[in-house]
């Protein structure tokens, strides 16, 4: 009877390890994020945070994470454009992430680090060791917004709380580094991971009912395409997706708010072959008017 339930179970377990690897993985972007504490440490929380958001994505093993200096490049020229100083057929939309499906975007809205008890201790290496009990808070608000459109499909607050009491290790911030294995003892470096894990089961909850999507990298032919995202992504031969047109962007006459972008309908494709980055991919009909940009998505 044990040996049959033993069999039983490492059969679904074996099952959900399948079902697993061939989950399409969505391809996300982690932006700067912004500082609105008052915090004024070494620790630098814009960038800091979202490293250490980026990481945890990628250790997560449920999403193709972009690389963020290529992100970085390309916002710095969206808001080079947004200002105007640039003209508008050279101006860069957010529909060029082409590698992205969504862009995470965090705020910092709290990172305290409090003491109370006896301040005295002996200091070394960038720690001081006193009878003291520690409590820190952090708190972040994760956005999460569709490249394609500009909506904003997802934005809630999470955040991460921990203390030690007792004998304990104080930070000293000027020698201890953020994300450092040091930092990391610390109740606030304990605080920061426990948001940042509430952050990826946040993302990778609201993302559950999104299709996967990705972009049209070039056009062969009149039946066949090239597609971001290939094996790393989990794409498969013999995936169905359907291809929409990207259009004009929509924007308020009033506000100047981006309403989102025209899409288009222009029927399905085929996945063939497959390489790491990006797969190839074939079409029934004719795609003379598919062009590179354009969105591929899972049925």
């Amino acid at each position: 009877m044990r040996v049959r339930i033993f069999t039983t179970l490492t059969f679904l377990v074996a099952l959900a390890t399948v079902a697993e690897a061939a989950t399409l993985k969505k391809i996300v972007a982690v932006s700067r994020f912004e500082n609105k504490t008052s915090w004024k440490g070494q620790v630098s929380l814009d960038d800091g945070m979202a490293d250490q958001l980026t990481d945890a994505l990628m250790q997560s093993g449920q999403f193709t994470v972009m690389e963020r200096q290529t992100l970085g490049d390309v916002v710095a020229e969206q808001d080079l454009a947004n200002s105007g100083r640039t003209q508008k057929s050279q101006s860069a939309q957010t529909g060029k992430l082409v590698s992205a499906q969504i862009l995470v975007k965090g705020t910092v809205t709290e990172f305290e680090n409090s003491a109370t008890g006896s301040q005295n201790g002996v200091g070394f290496g960038g720690f001081k060791i006193g009878n003291k009990r520690e409590e820190a808070q952090v708190g972040l608000i994760i956005r999460l917004i569709d490249t394609t459109t500009g909506e904003v499909l997802a934005s809630q607050r999470v955040e991460g709380k921990a203390a030690a009491g007792g004998m304990s290790f104080g930070m000293n911030v000027a020698g201890v580094g953020f994300g450092t294995s040091g930092f990391k003892k610390t109740p606030l470096g304990k605080a920061v991971q426990m948001a940042i894990d509430n952050a990826v089961a946040l993302i990778s909850e609201k993302l559950k009912g999104v299709p996967f999507s990705a972009r049209v990298v070039k056009v062969v032919g009149d039946d066949e395409m090239l597609i971001s995202g290939g094996a790393k992504t989990g794409i498969s031969d013999g995936d169905v997706f359907t291809v929409y047109s990207v259009g004009e962007s929509l924007v308020d006459p009033s506000t100047g708010e981006q309403l989102g972008t025209e899409l288009e309908k222009k029927g399905t494709v085929k996945v063939y072959k497959v390489e790491e980055k990006y797969a190839k991919a074939k079409s029934d009909g004719s795609l003379k008017d598919i062009k590179a940009g354009d969105i591929v998505r899972a049925q």
